[in-house]
């Protein structure tokens, strides 16, 4: 028996990574996914099949991945597939569900207030299950079967500074939004001389993961893409993290044991398609795992208490239910 594990890069590949640890496995195991700096490390080990990268509603790119999902069907022979989206879900699973197999879509915990597009269209396609990370909008078509959250719970923390602060901001890898107002926000704050170092009296080291936000007329030291484990490293060892409202770096930044703040691309500005960001947001705070700003109002107060707060993993974490 193979399955084959479909996702987008960034939050939907890091989210399937996840949950396929809640997922009894199979013998035989591929995953399908684009080729990047998250994804070539993420994956290190496994047996991947890279495919040209399917944007937002990339209708053309759907369509040329149909051929490589019949590919996929004629040399792998897969008897399960399952996805956490976007829109290569919508190239493979309606044509491996017509082939009879058993196909799986679990929508992105980014999604709290009901499906995305993609998990609209896929909802319809006969042989596909749909299943959602939220209790409060699943019904007879949209299965509860956990959270990729489940996973985290809140803790008290008070750990001294050193003797330089260490910061990450970061914005994750959205190809098509994005996020400057942020990195303009917070620039002054973190720079040499600003507010934080100020108010701690010490230097302030930055790592910038900026994605492709143009950062060019900002004064940051940008690293656009890093390597998953360099990241969380990265994440393990900072004093602040700043980070966007993506399910992937939420994800990220909890299993560093980081308390993040949080803030959420907005669609007015051209940083999303709509404002399930800000949904996320709100969650992550209900949960007690991150607080949230907007970065027009983000202070150095707002930083700084970010410290009095960890997170810890649960050692035990149940099943993701697969119908």
């Amino acid at each position: 028996m193979t399955t084959a594990f479909i996702a987008t890069t960034g939050g939907h590949l890091t989210q399937l990574v996840n949950l396929a640890e809640r997922i009894p496995p199979d013998p035989d195991s591929i995953w399908i996914t684009h080729a990047n700096e998250q994804s070539t490390s993420l994956l290190a080990g496994r047996d991947v099949q890279y495919i040209p990268y399917v944007g937002v509603r990339d209708i053309p790119g759907v369509l040329r991945c149909v051929l490589r999902a019949h590919a996929l069907y004629r040399s792998r022979r897969p008897t399960r597939a399952v996805s956490t989206g976007s829109g290569i879900a919508l190239a493979y699973l309606p044509y491996l569900a017509a082939r009879g197999v058993e196909c799986h879509y679990i929508e992105s915990a980014a999604r709290v207030g009901g499906p995305s597009l993609t998990g609209r269209i896929l909802r319809r396609v006969p042989r596909v299950h749909t299943y959602t990370q939220y209790r409060h909008w699943s019904d007879a078509h949209w299965h509860y079967g956990g959270s990729g959250f489940d996973a985290f719970e809140p803790v008290a923390a008070d750990a001294p500074l050193g003797d330089r602060v260490r910061v990450v901001v970061t914005v994750g890898t959205a190809a098509e939004f994005p996020f400057t107002r942020l990195i303009r926000a917070l620039a002054p704050l973190l720079a040499p001389g600003g507010d934080l170092e100020r108010a701690t009296g010490r230097p302030v080291d930055v790592l910038w993961q900026t994605g492709c936000t143009p950062v060019d007329a900002l004064p940051v030291d940008a690293t656009p893409f890093l390597p998953a484990a360099d990241l969380a490293a990265a994440l393990r060892e900072a004093d602040i993290v700043v980070s966007h409202a993506g399910t992937g770096s939420a994800l990220a930044n909890l299993a560093a044991g980081r308390f993040a703040l949080v803030s959420s691309r907005v669609a007015q500005y051209g940083e999303a398609g709509d404002d399930h960001q800000r949904e996320l947001a709100d969650e992550l705070e209900a949960r007690g795992l991150s607080t949230y700003r907007a970065p027009e109002d983000i202070t150095v107060d707002d930083l700084l208490a970010t410290r009095k707060h960890g997170v810890r993993r649960l050692p035990h974490v149940p099943p993701f239910a697969l119908r």
